[in-house]
């Protein structure tokens, strides 16, 4: 297994990556158009690319997770330990922090805003709940069926939920509370934050959940890749 410290580092770059795309290629889009729905579009298809490329280079190095909530179920799972869950996440929201900081930079705005975008309500918290059980169910079926297609897997699925979901499916703690300090086309107001973090939460939960008894196989392991060994 590879050090602690490179890991922590590839959790820290790939969020900082991941925010800054998300945040830069809003602002680009805001830029660009005022037309809601091209700069969503735009938006979406640099973070679905983004995801695909830190993912792909990444993850040899960490799993490239960069999002706390799927650090949590793999710690759940027993496959990290509880310190270093622990450690991926605190590094993950630095680097997630720094990298949008870094697209403010980019685009000669102020390092620190607070967002005004209001996101809040019922439709909001359960749309991030459907995201993030979404994205984890992805993740653990896609590693286990799937392994080499993990990073298409999971930028397809952010890339659908952008549009599919009424919160644009931030789908991720981390990547929440950068966006909290963006006052641009990506930011959510910080008072927004605790609901979209409790509701990833509870979906990443939920999906665990379910995708441990939907993978299980008959002898109480997971389940053969081969379709005809399954009973």
């Amino acid at each position: 297994m590879i050090d602690l410290p490179r890991r922590l580092t590839a959790e820290a770059l790939g969020t900082g990556l991941l925010v800054a795309t998300v945040v830069g290629s809003g602002i680009m889009a805001g830029t660009l158009t005022k037309d809601v729905a091209l700069a969503l579009l735009a938006n979406t298809v640099a973070t679905g690319a983004i995801i695909v490329v830190l993912i792909s280079t990444l993850g040899p190095i960490s799993g490239a997770h960069f999002n706390p909530a799927v650090s949590l179920i793999f710690a759940l799972r027993r496959e990290l330990p509880v310190r270093d869950a622990g450690l991926y996440a605190l590094v993950q929201i630095i680097g997630g922090v720094l990298g949008a900081m870094v697209a403010h930079a980019m685009f000669a705005l102020p390092l620190l805003q607070a967002s005004t975008t209001v996101r809040s309500g019922g439709g909001q918290w359960l749309s991030e709940g459907v995201a993030t059980f979404g994205l984890v169910a992805t993740v653990l079926a896609g590693i286990r069926f799937e392994r080499k297609n993990v990073p298409l897997l999971v930028g397809l699925y952010i890339t659908a939920a952008y549009w599919f979901t009424a919160s644009t499916s931030f789908a991720n703690p981390a990547v929440a509370i950068a966006r909290s300090i963006t006052d641009t086309f990506s930011g959510i107001r910080p008072l927004d934050l605790p609901g979209f973090v409790a509701a990833q939460v509870a979906g990443a939960l939920i999906a665990l959940t379910l995708m441990s008894w939907l993978l299980r196989g008959p002898a109480g392991g997971e389940l053969p890749i081969n379709p005809e060994d399954r009973s």
